[in-house]
This record gives C-alpha cells, structure tokens and sequence, in this order.
C-alpha cells in the first residue's frame, strides 16, 4: 500500500512553546486519520501543516500525492454561483467530476444558478466539500467537515469519505463532533492534547 503523505518529528511552536510533541504521520491510499482533541490543542494547525500552508519548526514533510485542504470555513465566493466557484475550482487542477454530478453528490441538484451569498452555512458547507470533487485530488484535509450539517449532511460527508478511499484515496480530519463513518480496519486515530499528542496509528 502506497504512502500519500508522510510526516517525520513535525513540531509547531506557537508563542515560543511547542503545540504538540515532535508527530510522525504516514498516509496509506485507501485509509483515513482523524485528529481529536479539545478546542485549542492544534488540530488545526496540525491540519495546516500538513497542507503546507504553514512551516514546521522542525521535522520533515513529503507529499506523494496532490493535497487539498479544506478548512472551517467553506472558501466559498458569494458573488459567484455554485457552478461557478466549483468551474474556477476545476480549471486549478486535474478535472474531476463534471459541475452538475458533483452538486449532485453533495445534494444541491439544481441550486448551480444560485449566488453562494444565498446559501445556509449547511449549504455553503457542502458547496465548499464539492470543490473536492471536481477536480482529482488523492489527499483530502478536512477540518471539521461535520460542522453545520444536519445528520442527512453528515452522513452526505461519510459517502464522500467512502467513496474516496475506495478510489485509492487519504483523508486526514479534524473533528470534536462527529467520527467518521469508515471501516475501522481502514481507520487511524491521533488524539491531541495540550503539548501531547497520543498516536494510535495501525
């Protein structure tokens, strides 16, 4: 099994103290990690690391697959229409799904003439995991995917997840709410606490 992301001693400091312990972290095709852990003690940043949007302190990082990150906030455009944000998303990388089946998937058919502004932040949730479809993309950090979806919704996300990792695809996610719907056999977890970190990786 193919290695999509690894991540050896990754350190963090924010106001000269470390967030969490040096963090090994290794992505297999096909499985997912999910990050837990109270508010505050990194998750985020964990997830932002790994995105390459922010610099370890120390420790290395490899990708081995094409990233995409999205955060808590769904990175929408609200003067443009769904079909637009995810064309704009589409012409950035490899084409996935065409605009329509990817909508589809996220359950806003028929909502692509609609201004992003108009949407319900459950809306905007899922037109910002759409962005994930429509263009091909191995290696999926999510931070809190769950937030602002009713249950239909979430489970709407476990599909993607699913799918995904059937695809040979990774998903890393940050999440104090709800976890994942997956396989345990395809399942890791690391557990952040404030400057510890416990790894149950398989």
């Amino acid at each position: 099994m193919s290695r999509l992301l690894e991540a050896h001693q990754l350190e963090f400091h924010r106001y000269g103290n470390p967030v969490f312990r040096p963090l090994d972290v290794a992505l297999q095709a096909g499985r997912a990690i999910v990050l837990t852990g109270p508010n505050g003690v990194g998750k985020t940043t964990l997830l932002r690391l790994l995105a390459g949007i922010l610099a370890p302190v120390s420790g290395t990082l490899q990708h081995n697959a094409r990233v995409a990150f999205v955060g808590h906030l769904p990175a929408v455009k609200g003067d443009l229409t769904c079909r637009e944000n995810l064309d704009y998303e589409r012409r950035v990388g490899p084409p996935g799904l065409e605009l329509a089946e990817a909508l589809a998937q996220v359950g806003l058919a028929g909502l692509g003439s609609r201004p992003s502004r108009a949407l319900s932040a459950g809306q905007k949730r899922r037109l910002g995991l759409a962005r994930l479809l429509v263009r091909k993309t191995p290696v999926w950090l999510l931070d809190e995917p769950y937030a602002s979806l009713d249950d239909a919704g979430c489970a709407g996300v476990d599909q993607l997840i699913n799918r995904h990792l059937a695809d040979g695809g990774g998903v890393v996610l940050a999440t104090h709410q709800r976890h994942p719907r997956v396989d345990a056999s395809q399942l890791d977890n690391i557990v952040l606490q404030a400057g510890i970190v416990e790894d149950e990786q398989q």
